[in-house]
């Protein structure tokens, strides 16, 4: 006998649970938990590589090539440890427009052992752009989203603010000190939910699970983000779950308007003139899940302000801190006032009401 909806989403919320106390028990037994994301201290490191040919390797984009390269880093001791890793330049908008170009990481496994970096694999390092106070605050600004995406569903990257020593092995000179983050990897993040990446494009919204996509399209309004999309796999990933439920998890949010970066423009196709200019992108069909999610963003509310009073939020210009919470009380204005949600957000859903 066919099981009602009810009962469906019964036994997935049931299966979902045996998923997550599953992936809690890998955790406690430290199978490929990475320490580099169990702390949000910022860490001092040095990357050391030949800067010059990175730098080169642009004009390659995604094609380029591994490059040999060193990461070093005081341990508990304060003992110099060096993890040896491979580098590659990746990315489109920012390896077209930045000096020096985004960077992919590729750790061995048996070069990190009893490092920071053990259970890393390839993630990626969200360096500077320019060499730059403005630019660097633009990194800190989106380091900060992903943050706030966490402390809003564990459907989100693991990220690590780094202090990074940008070192050319040839010259021994140092290019520059900046902030940077590391972003967990994909795959060992979609591990961690219990499933896999899917690479198919074209997914709807009944491929997606209802709650999750509600969560998500609210949290890319509030801080302002319309450079995504599910459905063409940019800026935003799908995770396969054994059970057969598919999750959203968004990433890149520099230009988001919280970041306002005076590099980032809105697609036209969006029809807003600027980034600081919200949009909403969630479609009509899920507005009674959207009400259902508003709850848990007042509840995160004084941990989402939080993050910019705590180690990482006293590294920001207080000038941005007050811009972005003030862009935050915007939000949190609307959403709590039941009719003025539906007029100011959901009625500009996508799709029939």
């Amino acid at each position: 006998m066919p099981l009602s909806s009810r009962r469906r989403r019964l036994v997935g919320l049931i299966v979902a649970a045996t998923c997550v106390a599953t992936s809690a028990a890998r955790a406690q037994d430290g199978e490929k938990v990475a320490p580099i994301f169990q702390s949000a201290a910022p860490l001092a490191v040095t990357f050391t590589a030949n800067i010059h040919q990175l730098r080169d390797d642009k004009k390659h984009g995604d094609k380029a090539p591994w490059r040999d390269a060193m990461i070093t880093y005081k341990g508990a001791d304060s003992t110099l440890v060096r993890v040896p890793v491979r580098a590659k330049v990746h990315g489109i908008w920012r390896l077209a427009h930045c000096e020096f170009p985004p960077i992919r990481l590729n750790f061995a496994g048996k070069d990190t052992k009893n490092t920071v970096f053990d259970h890393v694999d390839k993630p990626k390092l969200t360096n500077y752009c320019r060499d730059t106070d403005a630019y660097e605050q633009y990194v800190l600004q989106e380091f900060q989203l992903y943050r706030v995406y966490q402390l809003l569903t564990p459907t989100s990257h693991r990220v690590r603010l780094l202090r990074v020593t940008y070192a050319d092995e040839g010259s021994g000179k140092t290019e520059a000190v900046r902030y940077g983050f590391l972003i967990e990897d994909p795959d060992q993040m979609a591990t961690r939910l219990g499933g896999k990446l899917t690479k198919l494009k074209g997914a709807g919204i009944g491929d997606i699970e209802e709650s999750p996509q509600a969560v998500v399209y609210l949290f890319e309004y509030l801080i302002g983000n319309t450079d995504f999309s599910f459905n063409q796999l940019h800026n935003g990933e799908i995770v396969a779950l054994l059970d057969g439920r598919n999750l959203p998890v968004a990433y890149d949010f520099d230009f988001a308007g919280a970041v306002n970066a005076r590099y980032a423009t809105p697609d036209p196709q969006v029809r807003i003139r600027r980034v600081r200019d919200r949009k909403f992108r969630g479609y009509c069909q899920l507005n009674p899940e959207f009400v259902k999610a508003i709850p848990l963003f007042q509840q995160k509310k004084d941990s989402i302000y939080a993050l910019y009073t705590d180690e990482v939020g006293r590294l920001m210009d207080p000038v941005v801190v007050h811009e972005t919470l003030d862009y935050f009380n915007e939000f949190y204005d609307a959403i709590g006032d039941p009719g003025k949600a539906d007029r100011v957000i959901f009625r500009d859903c996508l799709g029939p009401r």
